[in-house]
């Protein structure tokens, strides 16, 4: 883990135009990792029969709740970043510390966001395989990539910053005064 760790860290400070290059390619790659995600969950559903689990008007609420937050959440982070002069993917981040808007209550409202957004999505299409095996998958495998490739690289490239940083803010549910 080391090695993308440090295959990492020497994009996002080497040059200008490979990063440039790779951030399309990283964003387009992980775009299509949350649409195979919701396809394979789509495609279970179609292949098993579940029983019902949440009826409508209650999951139409609780997903327009998940929805309209995580698309809140994740419009908010993506902000900020393109204010701190970066972007959301992880070889092209601002080039300092950001700790200001959703990032002062959760060291990833981002992925908080996403994870929202495919609950969301979940309930209101009626989708069991999403909401309780794809989506948590989803989850577990990007908690898994942000703690042993992205946070290693943060603390790599940003020093002692990040590491109170990450004392004192939670990973992903957000703290609700800092």
């Amino acid at each position: 883990m080391e090695r993308v760790v440090n295959c990492v860290y020497r994009v996002v400070t080497g040059a200008r135009h490979l990063r440039i290059i790779l951030t399309p390619i990283l964003a387009a790659s992980f775009l299509f990792l949350v649409w195979l995600t919701v396809f394979l969950a789509r495609t279970a559903d179609k292949a098993f029969t579940f029983p019902g689990y949440v009826r409508a008007p209650r999951s139409y609420l609780l997903s327009l709740s998940l929805l309209a937050g995580g698309a809140f959440l994740s419009s908010w982070s993506v902000l900020q970043f393109l204010k701190a002069k970066g972007t959301p993917v992880p070889v092209s981040p601002p080039p300092e510390l950001v700790d200001a808007g959703p990032y002062a209550y959760t060291r990833n409202p981002m992925l908080s966001g996403i994870f929202s957004l495919l609950f969301g999505l979940g309930f209101s299409v009626g989708s069991p395989s999403l909401v309780f095996v794809f989506a948590p998958l989803f989850v577990v495998g990007s908690i898994l990539e942000f703690k042993l490739i992205e946070e290693p690289e943060l603390e790599k490239r940003l020093g002692e910053a990040y590491r109170e940083y990450k004392r004192k803010t939670p990973m992903l549910i957000p703290k609700l005064s800092r």
